[in-house]
């Protein structure tokens, strides 16, 4: 059959997948038509690099498969973006930092494998905030450029991870990879009207759901994760399964379904974003959820006590070592920090080289971490809940700020916030939990803005919060694409 530009574009992964595998289209014919979207929207930022050749390559190979072996790859001729700080062999890596700007990694990380090897194509690098030290994708190195949101191009697509959200949001690709410290792949999600998922970190070991050593350039290896992001909760499951060798999807009834609300991260939230995730609630709740208003005290407090000791002081080992194990151009943080573009990463160096937080580490991860573990512990286990739902984002997306990269915002009445420290505030304890976290659409602001709403579950519950995840999809509908 022959498909219009627009049909497509429209396509899930899950649904172009399929129309691959059946023959109904040439993944040759679909690449061409998300690189020609990329080039026609390259205002956006949301791309460092393009792989045409590699990628029509790829697609050539997908189509001169039998029909039976394109059946057996789950992701036959899906195109995908790549954060770009994820290795890539032949690709740039460069986390959108000018002292790694012409680095090519010699090997895929594990994750990007998975995806390889299941048929998938990788179409380009997706821009970010420079070294995943930020909220905003306000790139301010010479080669990049702000990622811009394709709902409002004034406005911030979220980060770290906000050239793969703009790219998907704006139908240059169907899923994509980002990565996760802090919120960096579920906050993109919620201000571009995607949905993105933190996979369970745990302690380490078994309980982290994907394993990428040296692969990321890192932040902390207490923290970090890569993360699928897409257009719909059933197409992160898609990649979920790949990654993790898992594919099962356990049955969900929305009747009965019992989901906390923690109210710390239910307050101090826009008055437009809080109705929106407000009638999302009311949504579900006809449709059989039972909703427990939950108080978790000392949510905020604990997650004080972990974030910056560990996001701080685990890079003054973590960075050089990805540098070294990488064979990177640059040895050392201070060779990072030297040509750093953004003014707010390069606050973040300065606290990384002075080490400032070395004193308060050892407290953050053998008392605090495991005393805000114990806290979402004991919420699922004594409410008998199966997952926690808020707002991913106290606000939704604000103009950008070119000149730095990072500012304040105000929310409603006048009360003035950082503007890093508002958008993390909701998804930040999970990070510093392990657990996994999902964000999905829930609406849009009278004014356009996309809002998300996140479910947390208990770490290793990452299947059937993808399960959940996709039921509230269904009732909760998707938003409709960016006028481009």
């Amino acid at each position: 059959m022959t498909w219009t530009v627009d049909e497509q574009l429209a396509l899930t992964a899950t649904q172009a997948v399929v129309a691959i595998q059946q023959g109904r289209l040439a993944a040759t014919d679909y690449v061409a038509t998300l690189l020609a979207r990329a080039a026609a929207l390259s205002t956006l930022n949301a791309l460092t690099a393009l792989n045409m050749e590699g990628a029509l390559d790829a697609a050539k190979r997908i189509d001169a498969l039998s029909a039976a072996e394109k059946t057996r790859l789950p992701l036959a001729g899906l195109p995908v973006v790549v954060k770009d700080n994820i290795n890539t062999v032949g690709l740039q890596t460069s986390a959108a930092t000018p002292a790694l700007e012409n680095f090519v990694p010699s090997s895929n990380a594990p994750s990007v494998q998975r995806l390889v090897d299941a048929g998938a194509i990788v179409l380009g690098k997706a821009n970010m905030h420079e070294l995943a030290f930020g909220i905003t994708s306000t790139n301010l190195a010479s080669h990049a450029g702000p990622v811009r949101n394709p709902y409002d191009p004034s406005l911030i697509p979220g980060g770290s991870s906000g050239g793969t959200a703009a790219a998907i949001a704006a139908r240059i690709a169907p899923a994509g990879l980002g990565t996760d410290t802090g919120g960096s792949t579920r906050i993109p999600a919620a201000l571009t009207g995607t949905a993105g998922f933190r996979p369970s970190v745990g302690n380490g070991g078994r309980a982290r759901r994907y394993h990428d050593p040296h692969a990321v350039v890192p932040i902390s290896r207490t923290r970090d994760t890569v993360g699928p992001m897409a257009r719909t909760v059933a197409d992160i499951a898609l990649l979920d399964g790949v990654i993790a060798g898992d594919t099962t999807l356990p049955a969900v009834s929305l009747a009965g379904l019992r989901i906390g609300l923690p109210a710390p991260l239910w307050e101090g939230l826009e008055r437009a974003l809080e109705s929106v995730a407000r009638a999302a609630v009311a949504r579900l709740a006809a449709a059989g959820v039972v909703f427990v208003e939950l108080d978790m005290p000392g949510l905020i407090e604990l997650n004080d006590k972990v974030s910056s000791p560990v996001a701080l002081h685990e890079p003054v080992d973590d960075v050089p070592a990805w540098l070294v194990a990488n064979n990177a151009p640059v040895k050392t943080v201070v060779d990072i920090a030297a040509r750093i573009a953004c003014p707010d990463v390069r606050s973040a160096y300065d606290a990384i080289i002075a080490d400032v937080f070395a004193s308060q580490y050892d407290a953050a991860m053998h008392t605090w971490r495991p005393q805000l573990q114990q806290l979402y512990d004991a919420t699922f286990n004594t409410h008998r809940i199966d997952a926690l739902l808020f707002p991913t984002t106290i606000l939704a997306a604000v103009p950008i700020d070119e000149m730095n990269g990072s500012s304040t915002v105000t929310i409603d009445d006048g009360e003035t916030l950082d503007e890093m420290a508002a958008f993390l505030r909701n998804t930040d304890p999970a990070s510093n939990a392990g657990i996994p976290g999902l964000s999905l659409p829930a609406g849009m602001t009278q004014d356009g803005r996309p809002v998300g709403i996140e479910l947390d579950g208990p770490t290793g519950s990452d299947r059937r919060l993808l399960a959940i995840g996709i039921a509230f999809e269904q009732i909760l509908g998707s938003l409709a694409a960016p006028a481009l």
